[in-house]
């Protein structure tokens, strides 16, 4: 239950989330694209040698999770250490005034490690950003009378919340990191990208990598990402904050992508929430890992017909205006634009609808469309936002946009994109196992791929098959539908994380 603090602040549990919130991966103060992450590594770039690339990157993925989701909760650090989110708060004025106002309207969520206030200075120790830290303090104190900022922990009774945040947290995480080597280790290695010669390197150091977290937790000690970039991601002697990856330690830039991914996946299933992926990171199919129904986007998919369903054909069209151009024009808003489209019919209505969606995915051929229809018109509302700031790179290009459903199966990968004029349904297949769940994500992007095309994701269910008979059965159906091609392999997973008193930092 919300409980009131004597701060400005309400504090609440997992449970009294919205429905749908997210973590965004993004928001991670390590996050970086794979493509990006295998540049830096092999020219030792730090962090900030790749500022304005991966600022702006963070920035686009940070308002397109507010942009399609209710509710965004990260990490309390990632508010002032982040450059991309602190930003406004150092600016101040309006946009300081519209990071206020997403915090009394629970749009953006802080989650509280150990701390029992947002405002609460780090522990000593702690690599942080001072300047940050300041604006978010102030940020905090100068919310208007009445307005309060929602914060999440596990449990606000301490002994409690350490105990969960142990469990639920750090064990989960090395539970699996040290579960990489029972993985199917080539699927692994060609969904971060491996050459097949290099297979059997990989597989070698992916088990140092669980033989190192195996001797620290039968010591006693907790595992932590940190600790892991130390010993196999980055350059010895530099601080980990500093993002500087070791292109002398083997398969530095696939681990740091695994490491990531466990992290931002591990979390959000602690919460019992969505981890929401950005487009160029590698995505959670990645693990391997059956998924837990309790936390399962919407249910799991269990049926090879009704699994079919999404990738048919859909019948629909769509309304597109003059105004219907492409999406990148959310590079040009601020952080204002984003306030004012949540508070939009556009957005309302788009959110109502894809709620819908998600609650009922047996629905999907019927719902689906209208679905569809609100992303655009949404994104006409988006581009109308940009124009008005006078931003001419709003109008360069024409915006075709089309739906993309992928379907993961084990190691498989199905893929049926449909637009007015275009349909194609296409599957790579990896390693196929019955021990292997999946999910079904439905993808919103431009018909030609571009850099700086729009691309969201939200998964929308989990698929269980309990049998290789219900896989067969699924394949063969998959295998009639008309022009469908199929592929050996599999593509990269990538889309277009001794009882202490106090709890380190996560």
């Amino acid at each position: 239950m919300a409980q009131q603090s004597t701060e400005a602040a309400v504090r609440v549990r997992p449970a009294d989330l919205a429905p749908g919130a997210v973590i965004a991966q993004s928001l991670d103060n390590q996050w970086v694209t794979a493509e990006l992450t295998r540049e830096m590594v092999a020219r030792g770039k730090s962090l900030q040698d790749v500022g304005s690339t991966r600022d702006k990157e963070v920035r686009a993925e940070y308002f397109r999770s507010l942009i399609n989701t209710r509710q965004v909760v990260a990490n309390r650090v990632f508010f002032y250490n982040n450059a991309a989110v602190s930003c406004d708060l150092l600016e101040g004025g309006a946009a300081r005034r519209a990071h206020q106002k997403l915090l009394a309207q629970e749009a953006l969520v802080p989650y509280l490690l150990n701390e029992r206030d947002p405002a609460e200075p780090p522990r000593p120790g702690l690599d942080y950003d001072a300047r940050g830290f300041a604006a978010w303090q102030e940020t905090l104190e100068g919310m208007p009378a009445g307005e309060r900022v929602k914060c999440v922990r596990f449990s606000w009774e301490d002994q409690e919340n350490r105990d969960a945040t142990r469990t639920a947290l750090f064990n989960a995480f090395a539970a699996r990191v040290q579960a990489l080597t029972a993985k199917d280790i080539p699927l692994l290695a060609r969904q971060v990208g491996v050459p097949e010669p290099r297979h059997g390197a990989f597989a070698e150091q992916i088990g140092e990598v669980v033989r190192w977290s195996n001797e620290h937790s039968v010591r006693g000690d907790l595992v932590t990402r940190n600790l892991l970039y130390e010993q196999f991601v980055t350059v010895p002697g530099t601080p980990v904050s500093e993002g500087r990856y070791d292109g002398t330690k083997p398969f530095a830039a696939e681990i740091k992508q695994l490491l990531d991914l466990i992290y931002s996946v591990n979390l959000a299933d602690a919460l019992g929430m969505y981890p929401l992926t950005p487009a160029g990171s590698l995505r959670r199919v990645a693990l391997q890992e059956w998924r837990d129904v309790r936390t399962a986007a919407a249910g799991t998919v269990t049926d090879p017909e009704q699994l079919l369903l999404f990738l048919k054909r859909q019948a629909f069209s769509t309304v597109q205006d003059r105004l219907a151009l492409t999406p990148s024009a959310v590079d040009a808003l601020a952080l204002e634009d984003i306030c004012s489209l949540r508070q939009s019919d556009a957005w309302n209505a788009y959110i109502r609808a894809f709620d819908g969606l998600t609650a009922d995915p047996a629905a999907f051929q019927e719902r689906v469309g209208s679905v569809f229809d609100r992303y655009v018109r949404l994104n006409s509302e988006i581009v109308r936002l940009a124009e008005a700031r006078d931003d001419r790179r709003a109008g360069v290009n024409r915006w075709l946009p089309v739906i993309e459903i992928v379907v993961t199966v084990g190691g498989a990968v199905f893929t049926a994109i449909t637009g007015d004029e275009s349909w194609s349904v296409a599957g790579s297949l990896g390693g196929i196992s019955a021990k292997y769940g999946g999910s079904v994500q439905l993808v919103f992007r431009n018909r030609v791929e571009g850099r700086r095309e729009q691309k969201f994701a939200r998964e929308m269910a989990a698929v269980r098959f309990d049998s290789s008979r219900e896989w067969e059965r699924f394949h063969g159906m998959v295998s009639r539908l008309p022009g469908y091609r199929e592929e050996g392999g599999s593509p990269a997973a990538t889309g277009s994380a001794t009882v202490q008193d106090d709890i380190p930092d996560y």
